[in-house]
């Protein structure tokens, strides 16, 4: 027998804002047309002037323990991807935790960016085999709206807001591809890539949060490298091909760089749950918003195996394997 970390619940939140591409012709030299040819967004999500990260977390959490049919009182501890957090201190994690009204257990954060799901996926999933928690709630949620320049074309028409929550649960497998849950992952980094996507800002340099900075063509020529990669080098570590992937479910970037890492790995696109067009790049909570969009649509369904992967600034990147 073996300890999984299977998957109990999902939910996401998306706030009530809308954001057109249509709505930056106005302020940028940019059309509708340019924005999709180029990523294939086609809208994106804003949160309200007075929504924080944290609430969009909490709504997203709140959705995920109701799918599940648990209450907070089940929950060990809480674990949230985000690179956008309230304040410098405390953490997300502790806002959400009162915010469920959670006065037991642990809560914290993991900043890796756009692939801060990939790691706390990973993080919770050690903390379950290893006997540290027997159930957690793993969020992503951001607000890069936040730190937009808005006078960027290539960067402020690309990033939205949103969050996605699951439920991680130990459950006895039998120590094998065949089993529920997570199956293996994957995490590298290098931070000699630093500058080809970050924030020139931050408590120690500028005291200021910054705003974010991209060398698009630079860091698409690494994404696709990379994400093929890590995903070839998890599948390797349980055993399977690509072909066993019912879903790859990725971090929602850019279109271009999904269908470039899909067809590195020769799966076809049709085995590849998008939502970057409805969601833009949500950082950290692209893959939970798109894990939670797959099962309400359907398409996801228990036991189907899926592959998720990721890159962000750092650069960090890793994958995981899951089969739900």
């Amino acid at each position: 027998m073996s300890v999984r970390a299977v998957v109990e619940g999902i939910g996401h939140y998306l706030p009530d804002r809308i954001v057109p591409n249509s709505e930056f012709e106005d302020s940028l030299d940019t059309t509708d047309e340019w924005i999709r040819s180029r990523s294939g967004i086609e809208r994106r999500h804003f949160a309200a002037d007075d929504q924080p990260t944290s609430d969009l977390a909490i709504r997203a959490a709140r959705a995920a323990l109701e799918n599940a049919n648990l209450t907070v009182d089940d929950i060990d501890g809480i674990i949230i991807a985000t690179s956008t957090p309230d304040l410098t201190f405390p953490s997300v994690g502790t806002m959400v935790q009162k915010g469920l009204g959670m006065r037991h257990g642990f809560a914290f954060d993991v900043q890796a960016v756009c692939a801060g799901f990939i790691y706390a996926l990973t993080t919770a999933n050690s903390m379950i085999v290893s006997g540290q928690a027997k159930r957690l709630l793993v969020i992503g949620a951001e607000t890069f709206s936040r730190i937009m320049d808005w006078s960027d074309r290539s960067t402020c028409v690309l990033f939205g807001d949103g969050a996605g929550a699951l439920i991680l649960t130990a459950q006895d497998g039998k120590g094998d591809n065949t089993d529920r849950g997570i199956l293996a992952s994957d995490l590298n980094s290098d931070g000699e890539y630093r500058d080809m996507l970050y924030v020139d800002g931050g408590v120690s340099t500028t005291g200021q949060s910054g705003k974010l900075r991209m060398q698009g063509n630079a860091l698409f020529r690494q994404a696709v490298d990379k994400l093929a990669g890590t995903a070839f080098t998890v599948l390797k570590k349980v055993g399977l091909e690509d072909n066993d992937i019912d879903w790859i479910v990725p971090h929602q970037a850019n279109i271009r760089i999904i269908a470039g890492t899909a067809k590195k790995m020769g799966i076809p696109m049709d085995r590849v749950i998008v939502t970057v067009q409805d969601h833009g790049n949500t950082s950290a909570a692209s893959i939970p918003l798109a894990l939670s969009v797959g099962v309400a649509s359907g398409k996801i369904k228990r036991g189907d195996l899926l592959l998720s992967e990721a890159i962000g600034g750092g650069l960090a990147w890793g994958a995981v394997i899951l089969r739900w």
